[in-house]
């Protein structure tokens, strides 16, 4: 098996999501089709809801916004009380709700209204969370010898503890302890990952970043902070140059923490 030794200094792991704990094609085959196949029946229950109208003005609000794009959707505002006038409105949503997902976007409304589709689908037990076999007990390994562990995913926070409080491990919240998303920053840009540290209360170099995406990898080697790359199957494949730039593990058993020997 290939050890990849971590540093002395670090003291923080901070883990990616999506191909790194959790199985791509659990988020692909099953996350987001789970929206696209339940948004209008979502919107149809909660409407009159000041949640699921919130998420609505946030939808309507990023649609004037994107009035400039090809192809974009836009979201009436309601002009009667007619039930035709409703389906309309809804119809229209879900449009820009597949429009945007269709392009892969990672917009804040988008991402709230999923989080909270994904909220009722996890509390009702309509799905729970997949993560690859070596995270949990890697995970409480490395707490066991003393280190912080954070979540930093372009997924909502709230959307990232609906995953580990409802995964097929059970509830697994506590062996984490704290969470990141957009709001600190893309995860392509150096600063996100200083703004990390400096919220953690760290230096960038006592932090060791794990991810499948080497831009992201990238930005934070830029900041300072360790990096591995993950390779997990369904990923994206590596260039050459990458697999011999990066250090590369294929499960969280493979890392080596000199403290704990």
């Amino acid at each position: 098996m290939v050890v990849l030794s971590v540093p002395a200094e670090v003291t923080v792991i901070l883990l990616d999501i999506e191909g790194t704990t959790t199985p791509i094609a659990f988020v692909k085959d099953i996350l987001f089709p789970y929206i696209e196949e339940n948004v209008k029946e979502y919107l149809q229950t909660h409407w009159e809801e000041e949640e699921c109208q919130q998420d609505v003005s946030l939808l309507r609000k990023q649609a004037e916004e994107d009035a400039h794009l090809d192809g974009a959707v836009p979201i009436p505002a309601a002009s009667g009380n007619g039930v035709d006038d409703l389906q309309q409105m809804i119809q229209a949503v879900v449009d820009n709700v597949c429009w945007q997902m269709s392009l892969d976007r990672k917009t804040t409304a988008l991402k709230q209204l999923q989080g909270h589709m994904w909220r009722a689908a996890f509390t009702a037990g309509r799905m729970k969370a997949e993560f690859f076999a070596d995270v949990v007990p890697a995970v409480r390994k490395w707490r066991e010898a003393g280190m912080k562990v954070y979540i930093y995913s372009s997924g909502s926070v709230e959307a990232q503890k609906l995953l580990f409080g409802h995964s097929t491990e059970g509830d697994i919240l506590e062996l984490v302890d704290g969470h990141f998303d957009t709001k600190i920053g893309r995860k392509v840009e150096s600063e996100s990952y200083r703004k990390i540290a400096d919220s953690i209360g760290c230096s960038t170099n006592n932090i060791l970043f794990l991810t499948d995406v080497t831009r992201e990898a990238s930005a934070a080697e830029e900041a300072d902070v360790h990096v591995a790359v993950v390779v997990r199957p369904g990923n994206a494949g590596l260039r050459d140059d990458e697999k011999t730039y990066y250090s590369l593990i294929t499960s969280f058993s493979e890392l080596y923490l000199p403290s704990s020997t």
